[in-house]
């Protein structure tokens, strides 16, 4: 029998308090609409383990994952008559899980729909497509006699460009509204985290926010609404003294002006610090910087411990990642700032 695990050297610090915070000032934002949460992909990095019981506390009803697979974690901690399915089935054995769990899918076709309605599975959500052209039934399909025999719950669509000032946001407004119109269904939902910003017109009765609830901006407006939720914290693996001259890193894209003193952290590209942030990333203790030295590699990254000669090995440094800020400075998105954080970190 192996002896305890010793503790990882990565973590991550949620803060829950910020989290809850966040859906509730989304949910306050969407009006009479209430605000759901997508929790795909792992609760965008988090961990649907560490989000999901938070988002249930906080009042959230209605949760959204992409995959089949994503569904039995997220049942051991909400309902499964508020669980949707984005990506639909695509096979008679995805219709009868979800019929099964009691999970709702997301029908985007006409093929979808002849599955859900040939395993008598009751009520569904429907995605249409207004614009974006990804997944969702066309306008025209709509009219279709196996729509009709859907027992829809919630009617979706999916803005394009809504943190932007597109034109494209109040055309796909018109045909999700005619839709609508169209199709009997319960409730509506057309809102991402910026699209909520776009005001009571594209609310429906059920706004996604996701990136948001996790500390993401997509658009000024939500600047002032929205708490960091993730900082990334490492620990020093090695504290090293260089001479003027020599370089650190793979390719010696970085050489020392002076002797300085430099720590090796235990963090690194397969944990989603991408090589992006080589030469741009920076490091904190407490109110201390610590720059990014040389390339990234794949579990190491250097750092300059000029500022913080206290610093030894075993010591905790924290990753600076509010991600706005993070997303300019490395030119990654903020989605992917979260959704790249690795399995190494404990959370």
């Amino acid at each position: 029998m192996l002896p305890e695990l010793p503790s990882a050297t990565l973590r991550l610090s949620i803060d829950r308090d910020a989290l809850a915070a966040n859906w509730r000032a989304l949910d306050r934002l969407s009006g009479q609409a209430r605000a759901g949460a997508a929790v795909k992909a792992d609760a965008y990095g988090l961990g649907v383990a560490v989000a999901a019981p938070v988002l249930r506390d906080a009042g959230c009803e209605d949760f959204f994952v992409a995959h089949w697979q994503e569904v039995p974690a997220l049942l051991a901690h909400v309902p499964a008559n508020g669980v949707a399915v984005l990506h639909g089935p695509l096979t008679a054995a995805d219709a009868a899980f979800a019929k099964s769990a009691g999970v709702r899918p997301v029908i985007n076709s006409l093929h979808q729909a002849r599955l859900w309605i040939e395993a008598a599975g009751g009520p569904c959500d429907v995605m249409i497509d207004t614009g974006i052209n990804r997944i969702g039934l066309n306008m025209a399909d709509l009219s279709d006699p196996l729509i009709g025999q859907l027992q829809i719950d919630v009617l979706h669509s999916h803005l394009a460009s809504a943190e932007e000032e597109s034109a494209l946001n109040a055309a796909q407004q018109m045909r999700w509204n005619a839709a609508r119109g169209q199709v009997q269904h319960k409730r509506a939902s057309l809102a991402n985290s910026a699209g909520i910003m776009l005001g009571p017109a594209y609310h429906g009765d059920l706004t996604r926010p996701g990136l948001s609830l996790f500390g993401g901006v997509p658009c000024a407006d939500l600047a002032q609404e929205i708490r960091q939720v993730v900082r990334p914290e490492t620990a020093l693996i090695q504290v090293r003294e260089i001479g003027a001259g020599e370089s650190v890193g793979y390719n010696a894209t970085f050489v020392a002006e002076r002797d300085m003193r430099v720590g090796v952290v235990s963090l690194g590209y397969v944990d989603g610090y991408l090589r992006a942030w080589s030469g741009k990333g920076m490091l904190r203790s407490m109110d201390r910087q610590l720059p990014v030295i040389g390339r990234v590699s794949m579990d190491m990254t250097a750092v300059d411990l000029t500022a913080a000669t206290d610093l030894r090995e075993g010591d905790w440094v924290m990753v600076d990642y509010t991600l706005p800020e993070a997303s300019a400075a490395s030119g990654l998105s903020q989605y992917e700032l979260l959704t790249l954080l690795g399995r190494r970190f404990a959370r």
